[in-house]
């Protein structure tokens, strides 16, 4: 199996992480357990969550989906061969929101806990935080490395200068670094990583991770009208790509995804696998049938001709 390296302390993982956020929402109970032993048992070895998920939902609070992930974790045993990527710093977590060191700490402990876990692989900062100085935001993750609670430090939804400058901040003050991105970046939104913050990714040695790798469901075909919105509870996103371009995108798809034996889904987180500086996209399951088909990314390879007809339709 093609594994590639998260970050170098030793992660690695197939072309597919499990994203967590649907579990405890959309996801619960033995069903959950059930996509999250199947991921295992096929070879998956990353599941990302954070402790904001899922407090958009009425009566919840955040946390849930970590606290499901460290139930099915006890019930495995233990975390052997799986790693955990969380995050801290997002709205609406209760609290102060900000990436001070004090928050980053307290975050950090509950989210363990929730886990059950001695460490946690992967901890990101989920948003950046422009009233606290980056030294002190980096200053706070790099206290839990060193006090090993967490294994490796990444940035989400961070720009290309303001990541660079942490990773500036890093090699002068000694301090832990950002060893991974975790962008939105598919098909339908190229923008927010091709350019400046893919080039400085590709010569820093930082692994992507993107997330909404189905642009929330679009990418798999199933929307090809408003009368589509309705199939799930993120139907309302699709308008935004439900376009010429969006139609362009799901013909290039249909087209390759027929010659390849494959599906929609299965070939967009191809197209993402082998960009520039990605070690694996982000893909959440609600149910098993979903998992299997995303499963699919594992193994499906593209020609240099696939990955150029899907990149011109998306232009």
């Amino acid at each position: 199996m093609d594994m590639r390296a998260v970050g170098s302390g030793g992660i690695e993982t197939p072309r597919l992480v499990l994203g967590g956020n649907v579990f405890g929402w959309t996801a619960k109970g033995e069903e959950a357990f059930a996509i999250l032993d199947r991921f295992a048992e096929a070879g998956g070895v990353m599941i990302d969550t954070a402790d904001v998920y899922s407090a958009w939902v009425p009566s919840h609070e955040g946390g849930e989906s970590e606290s499901l992930i460290g139930e099915w974790l006890r019930r495995r045993g233990g975390a052997k061969g799986i790693a955990i990527a969380t995050k801290v710093g997002m709205l609406p977590m209760p609290g102060d929101p900000e990436l001070t060191p004090p928050r980053i700490g307290a975050a950090a402990d509950a989210s363990l806990k929730r886990l059950g876990v001695e460490a946690i692989d992967l901890y990101y900062a989920h948003q950046d935080d422009a009233k606290t100085p980056l030294a002190e935001t980096l200053a706070g993750f790099d206290a839990l490395v060193r006090a090993g609670k967490v294994r490796t430090i990444g940035a989400s939804n961070y720009a290309a200068e303001r990541l660079a400058e942490a990773l500036d901040i890093s090699a002068r003050e000694g301090l832990a670094r950002y060893e991974v991105l975790q962008p939105e970046y598919h098909l339908m939104r190229r923008g927010k990583y091709e350019g400046a913050l893919q080039d400085l990714c590709v010569a820093q040695g930082i692994a992507v991770l993107p997330f909404y790798g189905l642009a929330s469901g679009f990418l798999t075909g199933k929307y090809r009208s408003k009368a589509d919105f309705g199939k799930s509870v993120r139907g309302g996103r699709m308008e935004a790509f439900l376009n010429e371009r969006g139609l362009r995108v799901l013909a290039a798809l249909d087209e390759v995804a027929a010659e390849k034996g494959a599906t929609q889904a299965q070939v967009a987180l191809a197209w993402l696998a082998v960009q520039p500086g990605i070690a694996a996209p982000i893909a959440s399951a609600r149910t098993l049938e979903q998992l299997e088909e995303l499963l699919g990314v594992l193994t499906l390879e593209l020609n240099a001709e696939h990955v150029e007809r899907l990149s011109a339709a998306s232009e």
